[in-house]
C-alpha cells in the first residue's frame, strides 16, 4: 500500500480510504467489521464516513468497531463529515457554528472517540457566513476535538474564497476537498483541481468507479438488472442510464479501459483506480464496498502502476468535451499564452 500525506498536512494516509456510506444499509453490522478488518489487513488506514449515513448507523459502527479492538484506533484515520440534516428543526442543518457544535457533538458520541482527524463540510451552505463556519472548525482544532478539516462538493470560487479567509484571519487552512471524480466524470479539472493545487489542498476522489460504470460489468444497450445500485425498483436511475448509454464518449472511455486491462492482465475496476490514483492533487481514493469480495478486488489496484501511455490513452479518452469559452482550446491557449490580442 502506497502511503501519501493528507493534503498539506502531516497526517499520512493510505492512497485508498474505504468509504462506510453502505454500511448499516447495503452491508450489516457483521460485513462492515469484517470489511474494516480486511482493509487494515490490506495496509488501508482511512476511514471516512459522515452522519447521515444511515441516519448515524454508520458512524455507530465503525464505533463499536473501534471499541471491541484494543489499540485499534491509533492506526485509523478517522474522516467525518456534517452539514445535512440530521432532524426536523431548522437549525438541524448547514454549517453555522450552532448545528456544527451539535453535529461534531453527536459524531463523536456515536464514532466513541474524543478527537476526529479530518472534519469535513459535506457541501456549501450558501446561508451561513464562511466566516461563522471557519472561525468553528478553527476553534475545534485548537481544543482538540478535531485534527484538521476538508469540504467536500465544493466548487472552485467556494473553496479559494475559504482558503483566503482563513489565511487572513490566521485560522487553519482545509486541507482536502471530496469531490465526485472519475474516468467518466473529470469537470472539476477546469476549475476545482486548479484551486486546490494553488491551495495545496489534497484530493479524496468519491464514485471512483462512476457507480459501477467503470468495473466491466456495464455493456452497451444493456440496462443492468439483478445486483445493482438501482434499488428495489427495475427502473430507478434507468433515466440517467440511458443518457450516459447513448454517449459514444461513454464507450469510448470504457473500451479503452477493457483494452488497458486486458494489455495489462488486470480488471477494468483496477485500470479506472490506477488512472485516478495517479492524477495530479489526489491524495486517497475512496473505495465503497459491500463485501469483502469488491474490496479485496479494488484494493489489489494499489498494486498496478499504469505507464505513461496507458495514463495518456485513458486521459485522451476521457478528455472533458467543452469547446467553449473559456473552457476550450481557445480559454485554455488564452491562459497558458500561447495566443495573443483578442477582444476583451
Amino acid at each position: 500500500m502506497e502511503y501519501r500525506n493528507l493534503g498539506a498536512s502531516g497526517t499520512v494516509v493510505s492512497v485508498h480510504a474505504l468509504g462506510t456510506m453502505t454500511f448499516g444499509a447495503e452491508a450489516d453490522e457483521k460485513t462492515s467489521h469484517a470489511i474494516l478488518d480486511r482493509y487494515l489487513e490490506r495496509g488501508g488506514n482511512l476511514v471516512d464516513t459522515a452522519d447521515v449515513y444511515s441516519a448515524g448507523v454508520s458512524e455507530e459502527i465503525i464505533g463499536r468497531w473501534l471499541s471491541a479492538r484494543s489499540g485499534i484506533r491509533d492506526q485509523v484515520v478517522i474522516a467525518t463529515k456534517g452539514r445535512f440534516p440530521m432532524g426536523e428543526g431548522p437549525n438541524d442543518h448547514g454549517t453555522s457554528a450552532r448545528h456544527l457544535r451539535v453535529a461534531l457533538d453527536a459524531s463523536l458520541r456515536r464514532l466513541g472517540v474524543e478527537h476526529i482527524d479530518l472534519y469535513q463540510m459535506h457541501a456549501w451552505d450558501a446561508l451561513t457566513p464562511i466566516e461563522e463556519t471557519l472561525r468553528f472548525l478553527d476553534d475545534a482544532i485548537s481544543s482538540g476535538r478535531i485534527g484538521a478539516y476538508g469540504f467536500s462538493n465544493y466548487l472552485g470560487w467556494q473553496i479559494t474564497k475559504a482558503v483566503h479567509r482563513a489565511d487572513a484571519r490566521g485560522w487553519a487552512p482545509p486541507v482536502t476537498l471530496q469531490p465526485q471524480y472519475n474516468l467518466l466524470v473529470r469537470d472539476i479539472e477546469h476549475e476545482v483541481v486548479p484551486a486546490c493545487l494553488d491551495a495545496g489542498i489534497g484530493l479524496l476522489p468519491w464514485s471512483p468507479l462512476a457507480g459501477g460504470w467503470l468495473s466491466g460489468k456495464y455493456r452497451r444497450d444493456e440496462p443492468p438488472r439483478g445486483a445493482t445500485r438501482l434499488g428495489e425498483n427495475p427502473e430507478r436511475g434507468m433515466e440517467a442510464w440511458a443518457a450516459r448509454n447513448a454517449d459514444e464518449r461513454t464507450w469510448r472511455v470504457i473500451d479503452t479501459v477493457d483494452a488497458i486491462a486486458s494489455e495489462t492482465g488486470s480488471t477494468a475496476a483496477r485500470v479506472a483506480l490506477a488512472w485516478l490514483a495517479q492524477r495530479p492533487v489526489v491524495t486517497s481514493v475512496i473505495l465503497g464496498a459491500r463485501t469483502i469480495e469488491q474490496l479485496d478486488d479494488n484494493l489489489a489496484a494499489a498494486e498496478l502502476h499504469l505507464d505513461d501511455e496507458a495514463m495518456t490513452r485513458l486521459t485522451e479518452a476521457s478528455a472533458p468535451r467543452i469547446d467553449d469559452y473559456p473552457y476550450g482550446t481557445a480559454g485554455v491557449a488564452q491562459r497558458e499564452r500561447r495566443i495573443g490580442g483578442g477582444r476583451g
